[in-house]
């Protein structure tokens, strides 16, 4: 199964650009399992999304999107962040943008690692309900929990859309660097404060329960008082304008078989961000 139902002609490996990596990995969630099933309902509902893009007036799938085998692991998320980053490392090496497709949100630990290595001046933007700060959870230090606490390891952080956490994690938290959800609406230019604190490199990872559960109830752990869709595409606008995008991942969709709009909002985003960043690029 390929991203967007491509003709054969757009998802050669060696001709595309765009490199997809589902990573099928439900190892460490705490709650509603599922997270594995997510990039199998992504690449499903893509095949029923219109390939135009009306904003920027292309079609990005031209560029090339090749669609890899998933990474399926089902021991611990320590041994999973390695297969990742080797995966990662030869897609950038490669010269391929690299999309993940989660999975919950421990996948993204070795691509930070893998994007890290290969740009020097790299910032790691989180859209996300959850600051996942820990350093340790359940054990182990590449639980679900402690995803940021990697990437700080790694490069700069900023953290969007936070509205739940733990008070063990505030000792980790750079409270000038995390933009909580129940602030946002209240701050005028907050995305301009977002983007002085990004480097010119920018990997994203968006964790899907930053969207609020009346437009994405499919997740492990859904948070009220989250952002609309909109904001979070305004949001990747103002960033893509200003900075140089060169990865990101979704993680965390948790499909529901009667709900597939869920499903479907996770593919169109994927493709929107992708039509803003190659539009920028040619």
């Amino acid at each position: 199964m390929n991203y967007g139902g491509l003709d054969e002609e757009y998802t050669g490996y060696d001709h595309s650009q765009i490199a997809i990596l589902p990573v099928s990995y439900d190892g460490t969630s705490t709650w509603i399992k599922g997270a594995d099933k997510g990039p199998e309902a992504i690449l499903t509902a893509s095949a029923h999304m219109e390939l135009y893009d009306i904003e920027t007036d292309t079609q990005v799938f031209e560029k090339g999107i090749y669609t890899g085998a998933p990474i399926l692991h089902d021991g611990t998320p320590d041994d999973l962040a390695v297969l990742v980053e080797n995966e990662v490392s030869k897609l950038l090496n490669d010269r391929k943008f690299p999309v993940l497709l989660g999975g919950e949100h421990s996948v993204s630990i070795g691509s930070f690692r893998a994007f890290a290595r290969h740009y020097r001046e790299l910032s790691i933007l989180q859209l996300d309900a959850h600051s996942d700060l820990r350093p340790v959870y359940q054990g182990s230090s590449c639980n679900h929990a402690c995803v940021m606490a990697r990437a700080r390891e790694v490069a700069s952080i900023t953290q969007v859309g936070i509205r739940s956490m733990c008070e063990e994690e505030k000792v980790n938290l750079d409270p000038r660097r995390v933009f909580f959800a129940h602030q946002i609406r209240r701050r005028s230019g907050w995305m301009k404060k977002v983007s002085r604190q990004l480097k010119e490199y920018v990997y994203i990872t968006i964790d899907l329960d930053v969207l609020d559960p009346s437009v994405m109830p499919s997740t492990g752990t859904p948070e009220p008082g989250g952002l609309l869709y909109e904001e979070v595409i305004e949001l990747l606008k103002y960033v893509n304008r200003r900075h140089r995008i060169v990865g990101f991942d979704v993680v965390e969709l948790c499909p529901n078989k009667l709900n597939k709009s869920p499903d479907f909002l996770a593919s169109k985003l994927i493709y929107q961000l992708l039509s803003l960043i190659f539009n920028k690029r040619k």
